[in-house]
């Protein structure tokens, strides 16, 4: 599928709730239609946040040559996968323009929470991925606690997470029979098996690792940023963002029954369907997407990780001059300006640095 068509499906098929054409703005920023009522009773005093659960995404990279084979977008079913173009199972592939492509699936647009939008392979901690016997190699757990902000058994837990959701949605597995061998193709019917095991819960990761005699690969992870959902979301994930290069040997599928959707695009593709209303996401992956824009391949993408700031990013709703002014530190582009009072008509034009220039 050439992106043109992805950015079309994107934008004609997303709910309006969520789009950015439905709230006034150019870009495909994601900004639910009950947030300006949220944000008030936040600002007010009357809504109490929920605590954030933890959730590890990954931005799946490959290496292209700048071209595109004009695949068909694949798999609406959730677990099957047709076709194979040499990285991908039945994917739309639009690695166009310079730059490692990265995997994004789109969430189906039934979906409670950000629906329509965007986003990376990911999810939210099990309880059990800090489990102790976990066959581990890599940079020690207190290596990755100091890394991520949190004591070792959370490291284990955040980098679990980001390994078993990108095998249980994208059907790549970052692990090995040793600490420096990566399993080959995992699409058979007994790789299956165990997948929609681990997504029923029926297994636990350390578990699965243990029957197939493999460790966990965390030297193939890059910690790349943090961002936590807003304190006015009913829904609330403190989110890290991993890096990772696609494994030789191994594609990718729509293995997710939360996606109707995948595609490989190149980051800079990717921003440029964004800021043009076309492809709808959330901050932190339009985010992510820009600084990914300027690694010229996965490994500078792997090599840049180390040195990201991990600080979280946690948008904040201020008063200011009879409004309220929600904004995203150390990202100017996100800014929103909400009246105090649902009788003010809002804004009809988006809070843009650029003055229009992306739009």
């Amino acid at each position: 599928m050439a992106s043109g068509q992805a950015s079309g499906q994107a934008s004609g098929q997303a709910n309006d709730q969520v789009s950015g054409h439905a709230n006034g703005q150019a870009n495909g920023q994601w900004y639910p239609r009950e947030w300006p009522d949220r944000i008030r009773a936040l600002t007010a005093g009357t809504l109490t946040p929920v605590t954030p659960k933890r959730a590890a995404t990954v931005m799946l990279l490959k290496d292209t040559d700048g071209g595109t084979d004009g695949g068909t977008d694949g798999g609406t079913d959730g677990g099957t996968d047709g076709g194979t173009d040499g990285g991908t199972h039945g994917e739309a592939d639009t690695g166009a323009g310079p730059g490692p492509a990265v995997h994004m699936l789109r969430r189906r647009t039934s979906m409670a929470f950000a629906g329509g939008a965007y986003a990376y392979p990911g999810g939210g901690v099990d309880p059990r991925d800090d489990d102790r016997d976990i066959g581990w190699a890599g940079p020690t757990r207190a290596w990755w606690a100091d890394r991520l902000g949190v004591d070792e058994a959370g490291a284990q837990a955040i980098v679990c997470a980001a390994v078993r959701e990108t095998y249980e949605e994208a059907g790549v597995l970052l692990a090995g029979p040793t600490g420096d061998s990566v399993v080959g193709d995992t699409t058979g019917a007994g790789w299956e098996r165990d997948r929609a095991a681990l997504v029923g819960r029926e297994l636990s990761f350390a578990e699965f690792l243990d029957r197939r005699g493999l460790v966990l690969r965390s030297d193939l992870l890059g910690a790349w940023a943090r961002w936590i959902t807003p304190e006015f979301e009913s829904r609330r994930y403190d989110t890290w963002f991993f890096v990772a290069a696609l494994p030789e040997g191994q594609r990718t599928r729509n293995a997710s029954t939360e996606a109707d959707r995948t595609v490989w695009i190149t980051p800079a593709e990717a921003a440029a369907g964004y800021d043009r209303g076309e492809l709808l996401m959330m901050p932190p992956t339009i985010a992510t997407l820009r600084g990914l824009a300027a690694c010229g391949t996965a490994a500078e993408a792997l090599a840049s990780a180390p040195s990201r700031d991990m600080t979280p990013v946690l948008a904040e709703a201020r008063l200011v001059g009879g409004e309220i002014v929600l904004s995203w530190p150390g990202h100017d582009e996100f800014t929103r300006h909400v009246p105090t009072s649902t009788a003010q008509p809002p804004p009809t034009t988006p809070s843009d640095p650029t003055g229009g220039a992306l739009a």
